[in-house]
Protein backbone atom coordinates (compact mmCIF):
# COMPACT_ATOMS: atom_id res chain seq x y z
CA UNK A 1 0.00 0.00 0.00
CA UNK A 2 2.86 2.37 0.69
CA UNK A 3 4.04 2.09 -2.92
CA UNK A 4 0.88 3.54 -4.46
CA UNK A 5 1.74 7.21 -3.73
CA UNK A 6 5.09 6.76 -5.44
CA UNK A 7 3.47 5.01 -8.42
CA UNK A 8 0.90 7.81 -8.78
CA UNK A 9 3.64 10.43 -8.53
CA UNK A 10 5.68 8.66 -11.23
CA UNK A 11 2.64 8.45 -13.51
CA UNK A 12 1.97 12.14 -12.97
CA UNK A 13 5.55 13.02 -13.92
CA UNK A 14 5.26 10.83 -17.01
CA UNK A 15 2.04 12.55 -18.03
CA UNK A 16 3.59 15.99 -17.58
CA UNK A 17 6.65 14.96 -19.57
CA UNK A 18 4.48 13.51 -22.35
CA UNK A 19 2.37 16.66 -22.48
CA UNK A 20 5.46 18.85 -22.66
CA UNK A 21 6.87 16.65 -25.40
CA UNK A 22 3.69 17.10 -27.40
CA UNK A 23 3.98 20.83 -27.06
CA UNK A 24 7.61 20.81 -28.12
CA UNK A 25 6.89 18.67 -31.16
CA UNK A 26 4.30 21.17 -32.36
CA UNK A 27 1.35 18.77 -31.97
CA UNK A 28 -0.68 20.99 -29.64
CA UNK A 29 -3.63 22.46 -31.55
CA UNK A 30 -5.68 24.33 -28.97
CA UNK A 31 -7.22 27.32 -30.74
CA UNK A 32 -9.39 30.11 -29.37
CA UNK A 33 -11.87 31.58 -31.86
CA UNK A 34 -13.10 35.07 -30.96
CA UNK A 35 -16.30 36.15 -32.75
CA UNK A 36 -18.19 39.41 -33.05
CA UNK A 37 -21.41 37.40 -33.10
CA UNK A 38 -22.38 33.73 -33.23
CA UNK A 39 -23.72 34.10 -36.77
CA UNK A 40 -20.11 34.09 -38.01
CA UNK A 41 -19.77 30.53 -36.78
CA UNK A 42 -22.51 29.48 -39.22
CA UNK A 43 -21.50 31.68 -42.15
CA UNK A 44 -17.90 30.40 -41.91
CA UNK A 45 -18.72 26.80 -40.97
CA UNK A 46 -16.82 25.29 -43.93
CA UNK A 47 -13.60 26.92 -42.77
CA UNK A 48 -14.04 25.83 -39.16
CA UNK A 49 -14.88 22.29 -40.27
CA UNK A 50 -11.65 22.11 -42.25
CA UNK A 51 -9.72 23.12 -39.14
CA UNK A 52 -11.45 20.45 -37.06
CA UNK A 53 -10.65 17.86 -39.71
CA UNK A 54 -7.01 18.87 -39.34
CA UNK A 55 -7.17 18.07 -35.63
CA UNK A 56 -7.54 21.57 -34.16
CA UNK A 57 -9.48 21.91 -30.91
CA UNK A 58 -11.60 25.02 -31.44
CA UNK A 59 -13.07 26.98 -28.55
CA UNK A 60 -15.63 29.60 -29.60
CA UNK A 61 -16.01 32.70 -27.44
CA UNK A 62 -17.53 36.12 -27.86
CA UNK A 63 -14.85 38.80 -28.11
CA UNK A 64 -16.46 40.87 -25.35
CA UNK A 65 -17.03 37.95 -22.95
CA UNK A 66 -16.34 39.20 -19.42
CA UNK A 67 -14.78 35.86 -18.42
CA UNK A 68 -12.36 35.79 -21.34
CA UNK A 69 -8.77 34.79 -20.50
CA UNK A 70 -5.90 33.01 -22.22
CA UNK A 71 -3.65 32.50 -19.18
CA UNK A 72 -4.46 30.24 -16.26
CA UNK A 73 -2.13 29.49 -13.34
CA UNK A 74 0.70 31.17 -15.24
CA UNK A 75 0.30 28.93 -18.31
CA UNK A 76 -1.29 29.71 -21.66
CA UNK A 77 -4.36 27.55 -22.20
CA UNK A 78 -4.37 28.13 -25.97
CA UNK A 79 -1.70 27.77 -28.62
CA UNK A 80 -3.41 29.75 -31.37
CA UNK A 81 -5.95 32.58 -31.51
CA UNK A 82 -8.32 33.33 -34.40
CA UNK A 83 -9.67 36.89 -34.29
CA UNK A 84 -12.86 36.87 -36.36
CA UNK A 85 -14.01 39.96 -34.47
CA UNK A 86 -12.85 43.00 -36.46
CA UNK A 87 -15.42 45.38 -35.00
CA UNK A 88 -14.49 44.79 -31.35
CA UNK A 89 -13.69 48.06 -29.64
CA UNK A 90 -12.50 46.41 -26.45
CA UNK A 91 -11.91 42.77 -25.59
CA UNK A 92 -13.64 41.35 -22.56
CA UNK A 93 -12.10 39.74 -19.51
CA UNK A 94 -8.33 39.77 -19.15
CA UNK A 95 -7.57 40.22 -22.84
CA UNK A 96 -6.23 43.29 -24.62
CA UNK A 97 -3.61 44.25 -27.19
CA UNK A 98 -0.80 44.06 -24.62
CA UNK A 99 -1.82 40.55 -23.54
CA UNK A 100 -1.94 39.46 -27.20
CA UNK A 101 1.56 40.87 -27.72
CA UNK A 102 2.79 38.94 -24.69
CA UNK A 103 1.11 35.83 -26.14
CA UNK A 104 3.20 36.26 -29.31
CA UNK A 105 6.34 36.85 -27.25
CA UNK A 106 5.63 33.49 -25.58
CA UNK A 107 5.49 31.76 -28.99
CA UNK A 108 1.73 31.84 -29.68
CA UNK A 109 0.24 32.37 -33.13
CA UNK A 110 -2.58 34.73 -34.09
CA UNK A 111 -4.78 35.06 -37.20
CA UNK A 112 -6.48 38.47 -37.52
CA UNK A 113 -9.18 39.42 -40.05
CA UNK A 114 -10.62 42.82 -40.81
CA UNK A 115 -13.71 44.34 -42.39
CA UNK A 116 -15.04 47.79 -43.25
CA UNK A 117 -15.16 48.57 -39.52
CA UNK A 118 -12.09 47.97 -37.37
CA UNK A 119 -12.30 48.31 -33.60
CA UNK A 120 -9.67 50.01 -31.47
CA UNK A 121 -8.56 46.71 -29.91
CA UNK A 122 -7.69 45.17 -33.30
CA UNK A 123 -6.09 48.38 -34.58
CA UNK A 124 -3.85 48.66 -31.54
CA UNK A 125 -2.69 45.07 -31.84
CA UNK A 126 -2.08 45.43 -35.59
CA UNK A 127 -0.06 48.58 -34.96
CA UNK A 128 2.18 46.63 -32.56
CA UNK A 129 2.91 44.26 -35.45
CA UNK A 130 3.60 47.01 -38.00
CA UNK A 131 0.25 46.77 -39.82
CA UNK A 132 -2.07 49.75 -40.29
CA UNK A 133 -5.68 49.31 -41.40
CA UNK A 134 -7.43 52.02 -43.39
CA UNK A 135 -10.06 54.19 -41.74
CA UNK A 136 -13.51 52.83 -40.96
CA UNK A 137 -16.07 52.66 -43.79
CA UNK A 138 -13.23 52.38 -46.30
CA UNK A 139 -12.96 49.47 -48.69
CA UNK A 140 -10.68 48.21 -51.42
CA UNK A 141 -12.10 49.40 -54.76
CA UNK A 142 -11.14 48.28 -58.24
CA UNK A 143 -13.13 49.60 -61.18
CA UNK A 144 -11.51 47.22 -63.67
CA UNK A 145 -11.22 43.94 -61.74
CA UNK A 146 -14.51 43.24 -59.98
CA UNK A 147 -17.03 40.40 -59.96
CA UNK A 148 -20.28 40.71 -61.90
CA UNK A 149 -22.22 40.08 -58.65
CA UNK A 150 -20.87 43.36 -57.24
CA UNK A 151 -23.48 45.82 -55.97
CA UNK A 152 -22.24 48.65 -58.16
CA UNK A 153 -19.58 50.04 -55.81
CA UNK A 154 -16.88 47.76 -57.23
CA UNK A 155 -15.86 46.56 -53.78
CA UNK A 156 -16.26 42.86 -54.60
CA UNK A 157 -12.89 42.73 -56.31
CA UNK A 158 -11.03 39.91 -57.99
CA UNK A 159 -7.44 39.47 -56.79
CA UNK A 160 -5.13 37.90 -59.34
CA UNK A 161 -2.83 35.01 -58.38
CA UNK A 162 -0.07 36.96 -60.14
CA UNK A 163 -0.05 39.31 -57.13
CA UNK A 164 0.42 36.40 -54.72
CA UNK A 165 3.69 35.78 -52.89
CA UNK A 166 5.66 33.02 -54.57
CA UNK A 167 6.27 30.96 -51.43
CA UNK A 168 4.41 27.65 -51.46
CA UNK A 169 5.06 27.07 -47.77
CA UNK A 170 2.78 30.04 -47.05
CA UNK A 171 0.35 30.01 -49.96
CA UNK A 172 0.31 26.31 -50.87
CA UNK A 173 -0.49 25.51 -54.49
CA UNK A 174 -2.66 28.62 -54.94
CA UNK A 175 -0.26 30.46 -57.22
CA UNK A 176 0.43 27.39 -59.32
CA UNK A 177 -3.29 26.63 -59.63
CA UNK A 178 -3.86 30.10 -61.08
CA UNK A 179 -7.32 30.54 -59.53
CA UNK A 180 -8.46 34.12 -58.76
CA UNK A 181 -9.59 35.21 -55.31
CA UNK A 182 -12.70 37.03 -54.18
CA UNK A 183 -12.06 39.86 -51.76
CA UNK A 184 -14.40 42.31 -50.09
CA UNK A 185 -12.91 44.23 -47.21
CA UNK A 186 -10.46 46.87 -46.10
CA UNK A 187 -6.97 47.61 -47.32
CA UNK A 188 -3.83 47.57 -45.19
CA UNK A 189 -0.36 49.06 -45.30
CA UNK A 190 2.77 47.71 -43.67
CA UNK A 191 5.79 49.29 -42.06
CA UNK A 192 8.47 49.31 -44.80
CA UNK A 193 11.23 49.25 -42.17
CA UNK A 194 9.97 46.05 -40.57
CA UNK A 195 11.91 43.13 -42.12
CA UNK A 196 9.69 40.56 -40.39
CA UNK A 197 6.60 41.40 -42.47
CA UNK A 198 5.76 39.71 -45.77
CA UNK A 199 3.23 40.93 -48.34
CA UNK A 200 1.30 37.78 -49.26
CA UNK A 201 -1.45 39.19 -51.50
CA UNK A 202 -1.72 42.71 -52.92
CA UNK A 203 -4.30 44.50 -55.01
CA UNK A 204 -3.89 45.15 -58.71
CA UNK A 205 -2.37 48.31 -60.17
CA UNK A 206 -5.87 49.79 -60.54
CA UNK A 207 -7.01 49.19 -56.96
CA UNK A 208 -7.18 51.72 -54.14
CA UNK A 209 -8.68 52.07 -50.68
CA UNK A 210 -11.35 54.72 -50.11
CA UNK A 211 -14.92 55.24 -48.91
CA UNK A 212 -17.20 53.76 -51.60
CA UNK A 213 -20.15 55.89 -50.44
CA UNK A 214 -18.39 59.11 -51.43
CA UNK A 215 -19.04 60.20 -55.01
CA UNK A 216 -15.75 62.08 -55.31
CA UNK A 217 -12.40 61.68 -53.62
CA UNK A 218 -11.60 64.67 -51.46
CA UNK A 219 -8.45 63.17 -49.96
CA UNK A 220 -5.71 60.99 -51.35
CA UNK A 221 -6.65 57.28 -50.95
CA UNK A 222 -5.24 55.40 -47.98
CA UNK A 223 -3.52 52.92 -50.29
CA UNK A 224 -3.04 52.89 -54.05
CA UNK A 225 -2.17 50.17 -56.56
CA UNK A 226 -0.03 47.26 -55.47
CA UNK A 227 0.72 49.02 -52.22
CA UNK A 228 -2.77 47.97 -51.20
CA UNK A 229 -2.22 44.98 -48.92
CA UNK A 230 -4.96 42.37 -48.83
CA UNK A 231 -3.07 39.70 -46.87
CA UNK A 232 0.12 40.07 -44.86
CA UNK A 233 2.00 37.85 -42.42
CA UNK A 234 4.62 38.37 -39.76
CA UNK A 235 7.11 35.91 -38.31
CA UNK A 236 8.64 37.22 -35.09
CA UNK A 237 12.23 36.60 -34.09
CA UNK A 238 11.05 33.87 -31.72
CA UNK A 239 9.31 32.23 -34.73
CA UNK A 240 5.80 33.12 -33.54
CA UNK A 241 3.54 33.85 -36.49
CA UNK A 242 0.77 36.38 -37.11
CA UNK A 243 -1.49 36.60 -40.15
CA UNK A 244 -3.53 39.63 -41.25
CA UNK A 245 -6.38 39.39 -43.77
CA UNK A 246 -8.40 42.48 -44.60
CA UNK A 247 -11.60 40.61 -45.40
CA UNK A 248 -13.79 38.57 -43.06
CA UNK A 249 -15.77 37.40 -46.09
CA UNK A 250 -12.59 35.88 -47.53
CA UNK A 251 -13.13 32.87 -45.20
CA UNK A 252 -16.92 32.67 -45.63
CA UNK A 253 -18.86 29.75 -47.10
CA UNK A 254 -20.09 31.94 -49.97
CA UNK A 255 -16.58 32.92 -51.06
CA UNK A 256 -15.42 29.31 -50.74
CA UNK A 257 -18.23 28.03 -52.95
CA UNK A 258 -18.93 30.90 -55.34
CA UNK A 259 -17.43 31.02 -58.77
CA UNK A 260 -15.52 34.06 -59.95
CA UNK A 261 -16.86 35.84 -63.01
CA UNK A 262 -15.07 38.99 -64.08
CA UNK A 263 -16.85 41.97 -65.58
CA UNK A 264 -14.60 41.78 -68.65
CA UNK A 265 -14.40 38.01 -69.01
CA UNK A 266 -17.75 36.24 -68.72
CA UNK A 267 -16.02 32.92 -68.14
CA UNK A 268 -16.81 31.50 -64.71
CA UNK A 269 -14.02 29.83 -62.74
CA UNK A 270 -13.77 28.41 -59.25
CA UNK A 271 -12.65 30.69 -56.45
CA UNK A 272 -9.22 29.99 -54.96
CA UNK A 273 -10.21 31.33 -51.53
CA UNK A 274 -10.51 27.96 -49.83
CA UNK A 275 -7.08 26.71 -50.89
CA UNK A 276 -5.35 29.95 -49.94
CA UNK A 277 -7.22 30.36 -46.64
CA UNK A 278 -6.33 26.85 -45.47
CA UNK A 279 -2.72 27.06 -46.65
CA UNK A 280 -2.31 30.40 -44.89
CA UNK A 281 -3.84 29.01 -41.69
CA UNK A 282 -1.59 25.95 -41.79
CA UNK A 283 1.46 28.18 -42.05
CA UNK A 284 0.38 30.65 -39.35
CA UNK A 285 -0.42 27.78 -36.97
CA UNK A 286 2.95 26.11 -37.68
CA UNK A 287 1.74 23.05 -39.51
CA UNK A 288 4.30 23.79 -42.21
CA UNK A 289 7.69 25.41 -42.42
CA UNK A 290 8.96 24.48 -38.95
CA UNK A 291 12.58 23.29 -38.71
CA UNK A 292 14.66 21.74 -35.97
CA UNK A 293 18.30 20.67 -35.69
CA UNK A 294 19.45 17.63 -33.75
CA UNK A 295 22.36 15.19 -33.39
CA UNK A 296 25.04 17.84 -33.82
CA UNK A 297 28.49 16.24 -33.99
CA UNK A 298 31.97 17.29 -35.04
CA UNK A 299 35.09 15.12 -35.19
CA UNK A 300 38.48 14.58 -36.78
CA UNK A 301 38.31 13.23 -40.30
CA UNK A 302 41.24 10.88 -39.74
CA UNK A 303 39.95 8.79 -36.82
CA UNK A 304 36.36 10.11 -36.33
CA UNK A 305 36.99 11.05 -32.70
CA UNK A 306 35.95 14.29 -31.03
CA UNK A 307 38.96 15.73 -29.17
CA UNK A 308 38.77 18.20 -26.32
CA UNK A 309 40.32 20.77 -28.66
CA UNK A 310 41.42 20.98 -32.27
CA UNK A 311 44.84 21.90 -33.62
CA UNK A 312 45.46 24.26 -36.52
CA UNK A 313 45.30 22.63 -39.95
CA UNK A 314 43.28 19.65 -38.70
CA UNK A 315 40.83 18.16 -41.22
CA UNK A 316 37.46 17.99 -39.45
CA UNK A 317 33.87 16.94 -40.23
CA UNK A 318 30.68 18.61 -38.95
CA UNK A 319 27.38 16.70 -38.96
CA UNK A 320 23.83 17.81 -38.08
CA UNK A 321 20.37 16.40 -38.78
CA UNK A 322 17.62 18.74 -40.00
CA UNK A 323 13.92 17.85 -39.67
CA UNK A 324 10.89 19.63 -41.09
CA UNK A 325 7.47 19.53 -39.40
CA UNK A 326 4.75 18.75 -41.96
CA UNK A 327 1.20 18.12 -40.78
CA UNK A 328 1.91 16.40 -37.45
CA UNK A 329 5.01 14.57 -38.66
CA UNK A 330 8.72 15.31 -38.57
CA UNK A 331 10.17 14.63 -42.01
CA UNK A 332 13.81 14.81 -43.21
CA UNK A 333 14.61 18.28 -44.53
CA UNK A 334 15.68 18.25 -48.19
CA UNK A 335 17.13 21.75 -48.51
CA UNK A 336 20.50 22.05 -50.24
CA UNK A 337 21.34 25.66 -49.34
CA UNK A 338 22.27 25.30 -45.66
CA UNK A 339 25.64 26.91 -44.91
CA UNK A 340 28.07 26.34 -42.06
CA UNK A 341 30.41 29.05 -40.77
CA UNK A 342 33.52 28.54 -38.68
CA UNK A 343 33.73 31.83 -36.84
CA UNK A 344 36.29 33.58 -34.67
CA UNK A 345 34.84 37.10 -34.50
CA UNK A 346 34.61 36.90 -38.30
CA UNK A 347 33.97 33.79 -40.41
CA UNK A 348 37.20 32.05 -41.36
CA UNK A 349 35.35 29.28 -43.22
CA UNK A 350 31.97 29.38 -44.95
CA UNK A 351 30.81 26.29 -46.80
CA UNK A 352 27.57 24.82 -48.12
CA UNK A 353 26.67 21.56 -46.40
CA UNK A 354 25.84 18.42 -48.35
CA UNK A 355 22.40 17.00 -47.61
CA UNK A 356 21.98 13.23 -47.53
CA UNK A 357 18.35 12.59 -46.60
CA UNK A 358 18.26 15.21 -43.87
CA UNK A 359 21.81 14.46 -42.69
CA UNK A 360 23.90 17.55 -43.44
CA UNK A 361 27.68 17.31 -43.54
CA UNK A 362 30.60 19.68 -44.10
CA UNK A 363 34.31 18.88 -44.46
CA UNK A 364 36.98 21.55 -44.11
CA UNK A 365 40.44 22.27 -42.73
CA UNK A 366 40.91 24.30 -39.57
CA UNK A 367 42.52 27.69 -40.34
CA UNK A 368 46.15 28.33 -39.49
CA UNK A 369 45.08 30.68 -36.68
CA UNK A 370 44.40 29.49 -33.15
CA UNK A 371 41.71 30.83 -30.80
CA UNK A 372 38.10 30.23 -29.72
CA UNK A 373 35.82 29.33 -32.64
CA UNK A 374 32.17 28.52 -33.17
CA UNK A 375 30.38 26.27 -35.61
CA UNK A 376 27.44 28.51 -36.61
CA UNK A 377 24.36 27.64 -38.66
CA UNK A 378 22.05 30.59 -39.27
CA UNK A 379 19.34 29.39 -41.65
CA UNK A 380 16.80 32.07 -42.54
CA UNK A 381 14.55 31.48 -45.53
CA UNK A 382 11.09 32.74 -46.46
CA UNK A 383 8.42 30.43 -45.07
CA UNK A 384 10.70 28.56 -42.67
CA UNK A 385 11.30 29.19 -39.01
CA UNK A 386 14.65 30.79 -38.31
CA UNK A 387 17.11 28.13 -37.23
CA UNK A 388 20.23 29.20 -35.36
CA UNK A 389 22.82 26.86 -33.89
CA UNK A 390 26.19 27.69 -32.35
CA UNK A 391 28.74 25.16 -31.02
CA UNK A 392 31.94 26.47 -29.43
CA UNK A 393 35.34 24.78 -29.75
CA UNK A 394 38.93 25.82 -29.12
CA UNK A 395 41.78 25.62 -31.61
CA UNK A 396 45.35 25.27 -30.28
CA UNK A 397 48.68 25.95 -32.03
CA UNK A 398 51.06 23.12 -32.88
CA UNK A 399 53.20 21.68 -30.12
CA UNK A 400 56.97 21.89 -30.46
CA UNK A 401 57.03 18.20 -31.38
CA UNK A 402 54.45 18.63 -34.14
CA UNK A 403 56.29 21.06 -36.37
CA UNK A 404 57.89 19.79 -39.59
CA UNK A 405 61.56 18.92 -39.24
CA UNK A 406 62.59 19.87 -42.76
CA UNK A 407 60.78 22.62 -44.60
CA UNK A 408 61.28 22.91 -48.35
CA UNK A 409 61.43 26.68 -48.29
CA UNK A 410 64.30 26.50 -45.76
CA UNK A 411 66.60 24.36 -47.93
CA UNK A 412 68.85 27.35 -48.81
CA UNK A 413 69.44 27.94 -45.13
CA UNK A 414 70.16 24.27 -44.55
CA UNK A 415 72.70 24.31 -47.42
CA UNK A 416 74.35 27.48 -46.13
CA UNK A 417 74.67 26.00 -42.64
CA UNK A 418 76.24 22.77 -43.86
CA UNK A 419 78.46 24.65 -46.26
CA UNK A 420 79.73 26.78 -43.37
CA UNK A 421 80.42 23.61 -41.37
CA UNK A 422 82.31 22.05 -44.28
CA UNK A 423 84.22 25.27 -44.82
CA UNK A 424 85.16 25.48 -41.14
CA UNK A 425 86.35 21.85 -41.24
CA UNK A 426 88.47 22.43 -44.31
CA UNK A 427 89.93 25.60 -42.89
CA UNK A 428 90.81 23.81 -39.65
CA UNK A 429 92.38 20.93 -41.59
CA UNK A 430 94.45 23.28 -43.66
CA UNK A 431 95.60 25.30 -40.68
CA UNK A 432 96.59 22.21 -38.70
CA UNK A 433 98.27 20.13 -41.37
CA UNK A 434 99.59 22.60 -43.92
CA UNK A 435 103.40 23.01 -43.82
CA UNK A 436 104.92 26.30 -44.82
CA UNK A 437 108.52 25.51 -46.04
CA UNK A 438 109.42 29.14 -46.34
CA UNK A 439 109.34 29.46 -42.59
CA UNK A 440 112.14 26.86 -42.05
CA UNK A 441 115.75 28.20 -41.24
CA UNK A 442 118.25 27.96 -44.09
CA UNK A 443 121.38 25.67 -43.71
CA UNK A 444 124.79 27.36 -43.69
Amino acid sequence: MTRWPFVCFALLLLAVHWSAALNIEGSSKRALVLLDNLAIRESHSFYFKQLKDRGFELTYRSSDDSSLQIVKYGEYIYDHIILFAPGTKEFGGHLDAEVLTQFIDAGGNVLVVGSNTIGDAVREFAGECGIEFADDKNAVIDHLNYDIHDNGQHTLIIASPDNLLGAELITGQSKRAGLPFLFRGIGMSSDPENPLLLDVLTGSSTSYTANPDEQTLTDYPATVGKRTLLISVLQARNNARVGFVGSLDFFSNDFFQNSVQSNTDKKSVKSGNEELALALTDWVFKQRGVLRARNIRHYLKSDKTTPSYYTIRNDIVFNVHFDEFVYDKWMPFNGTDVQLEFVRIDPFVRTTMKNKGGQLEANFRVPDTYGIYKFIIDYNRIGYTNLYSATQVSVHPLRHTEYERFITSAYPYYISSFSMMVGAFLLSFIVLYHRDDSAKPKAE
